[in-house]
């Protein structure tokens, strides 16, 4: 019995009835007084759920079909030709069946891998970009497959677009956070942590404490997701519950990651979510994460904090906490070792 199964059955009505659907058409639209109406909602959401659907996001229905279709071109690749883009320290390439285990989770304590493989794209920085040839962390360039047309053109636009889909959401967080509509700005200056990780889970037997992705919670300021007709994806409920989210077409699903939860004080959630895979039909996913600058000092929100509730976490450098998720899950990962905040901008 796997733990999803533990707690509740896969109860799509019970996720359907508690995970909101945010319709972003009006805001994106410009219209004069759906950004507080609409911040309230996500408020609600992130401070009871941490899951929400956006509907009306702008996203053309048709380059997210050709991204799966991509994807699922890649994934379809020899294994030897996969692996000469091997994931690297900036957690960009290719990361085959068994090569993660979700050590750094709170949730769950992993003993085996994940039965998925990924790809993970970020910006398209140039060969000549100074963070690239400099070797930043976190700032390196994308590794692409040869002779497969296409590919990169189609994925890159995804990416872009959804790169401005999170920049266009930080106002409504900011607002419901009761900051200023541009507070994020400064944060996700000179390219954000973006990544793109383009899942594949193979037909799977799952035996014992197999996971697709074992239960954990992600270390994002903010998810969203892109799923196919394939269940597999569950999470955590506050009430402890294990639900199934059903697939709603035309919307994204967003979740909450630790970054935001830590900015928030606690205040906003970071839900344990995991996927079981088992069948005949293999499952593909698009998960893109929005993050801030990886230079940029994680600290707790003005307006989370107050004479009885202080802050819980100390300032911090992006980066660090981005290393400490590496290593924690990636055991081939290169350790960058520390950055110095007085330095972070350099």
């Amino acid at each position: 019995m796997h733990l999803f199964e533990a707690n509740a059955p896969d109860d799509m009505e019970s996720a359907a009835s508690v995970i909101p659907v945010l319709d972003l058409s009006d805001y994106l639209a410009g219209k004069e007084g759906v950004l507080d109406v609409l911040a309230g909602e996500l408020r609600r959401a992130c401070t009871e759920v941490g899951f929400f659907y956006i509907a009306g996001h702008g996203i053309d229905p048709e380059l997210i079909t050709a991204t799966f279709e991509q994807s699922k071109r890649f994934h379809a690749l020899p294994l030897e030709t996969k692996l000469k883009l091997p994931q690297d320290a900036n957690n960009i390439g290719y990361l085959p069946m068994n090569a993660s285990i979700q050590r750094h989770s709170t949730v769950h304590k992993a003993t085996r891998p994940n039965q998925n493989a990924s790809f993970f794209i970020s910006h398209d920085r140039a060969p000549d970009h100074p963070d690239v040839v400099a070797n930043k962390p976190y700032r390196g360039a994308n590794q692409w497959p040869d002779d497969l047309p296409g590919f990169r053109e189609t994925v890159m636009s995804y990416f872009n677009a959804l790169d401005q889909l999170g920049n266009n959401l930080l106002p409504v967080y900011a607002t419901a956070l009761n900051l200023p509509g541009d507070y994020f700005t400064e944060h996700f200056a000179d390219e954000g942590h973006q990544s793109l990780r383009m899942l594949h889970y193979p037909p799977t037997e799952q035996t014992g404490n197999d996971f697709g992705t074992s239960p954990h919670t992600d270390n994002t300021f903010m998810t969203i997701l892109a799923r196919m007709d394939v269940p597999g994806l569950a999470i955590r409920l506050p009430s402890g519950e294990w639900v199934s989210p059903p697939l709603i077409p035309g919307t994204f699903l967003v979740n909450i990651g630790n970054i935001l939860r830590r900015m928030t004080n606690d205040t906003f959630l970071s839900t344990p979510h995991g996927v079981v895979v088992e069948g005949n039909a293999a499952r593909y996913s698009l998960a893109y994460f929005h993050s801030p600058n990886p230079y940029s000092t994680i600290d707790v929100l003005p307006s989370c904090i107050d004479d009885n509730n202080p802050a819980k976490y100390e300032p911090v450098v992006y980066a660090d906490l981005i290393r400490e998720f590496f290593s924690a899950n990636y055991a081939h990962q290169k350790d960058h070792g520390a950055v110095d905040m007085k330095n972070r901008y350099d």
